[in-house]
């Protein structure tokens, strides 16, 4: 038992490197073993990568041709790839550049939520008073076509005619107790209707750009991932979509 507890790890002395002494203060910080270890590491993964570039271009056949040739530069002697020109709107490039991915996720949230708000207070019923059709009534003869009264065939005020919905017959009008309104009010009416759906477009449109902006984001940090193969890219992006990648699929074990 007592051996046990002379190698258990809790009752053992934490042992510590010691710091850089008073009088090597002008030499910089004491290399401690795990900086030792992080340079080492980098060192041997620059080696074999070096290693790696010789035997290819030992093996590389100068007549062959491949489309990284035309899609990548050399700059001052840095090799650069060519990156090709992304149609993407100025608030679109601004938020790529300035915000991250949980911020756009939340502004997408809350724009949204605002959507369905407008779309649950509006339901788009104006939208049918815009479509083309037709409602036909017949007659007996030509005398009673002259004389036709659409208001007192619908049962309805003559003022409502244009409407395909919410179009109340004359008897629910006498039971309901509505306000006098005046030409002025119903104006003002329909133009506090006319700015929602306005606003309800312009939100559906926000909604749809940070949508691009959070998947543009995404697929940016998943190509930061240095663990998986290089993907090909199949579609540059555009203000409408994010560009679009197809990665090499890898079995997980």
């Amino acid at each position: 038992m007592s051996s046990w507890k002379k190698a258990a790890k809790s009752t053992q002395k934490t042992h510590r490197e010691r710091h850089q002494p008073e009088s090597r203060q002008h030499l910089g910080l004491l290399e401690k073993k795990k900086d030792y270890t992080a340079r080492a590491k980098d060192y041997n993964e620059k080696q074999a990568t070096l290693k790696l570039l010789r035997k290819r271009a030992l093996n590389k056949n100068p007549d062959e041709f491949y489309f990284h040739m035309i899609n990548s530069k050399t700059v001052k002697g840095i090799h650069r790839e060519i990156e090709k020109d992304e149609n993407y709107t100025e608030d679109q490039i601004k938020l790529m550049e300035t915000q991250d991915i949980k911020y756009i996720a939340y502004k997408r949230n809350i724009e949204t939520k605002k959507v369905e708000k407008l779309h649950s207070n509006l339901h788009m019923i104006d939208a049918a008073n815009e479509v083309k059709n037709q409602h036909i009534f017949f007659v007996d003869d030509d005398e009673d076509a002259k004389n036709f009264d659409l208001a007192a065939k619908l049962n309805t005020h003559p003022a409502l005619l244009n409407r395909r919905t919410n179009r109340p017959k004359l008897d629910a009008l006498k039971k309901m107790k509505l306000p006098k309104f005046d030409e002025a009010t119903l104006k003002k009416i329909e133009q506090q209707k006319h700015m929602a759906y306005k606003e309800l477009s312009k939100r559906v449109d926000r909604e749809k750009e940070l949508t691009v902006v959070q998947q543009v984001l995404e697929v940016k940090k998943a190509l930061k991932n240095k663990k998986v193969t290089k993907p090909t890219r199949v579609k540059p992006g555009s203000k409408d979509c994010a560009p679009i990648y197809k990665w090499k699929y890898e079995r997980k074990r």
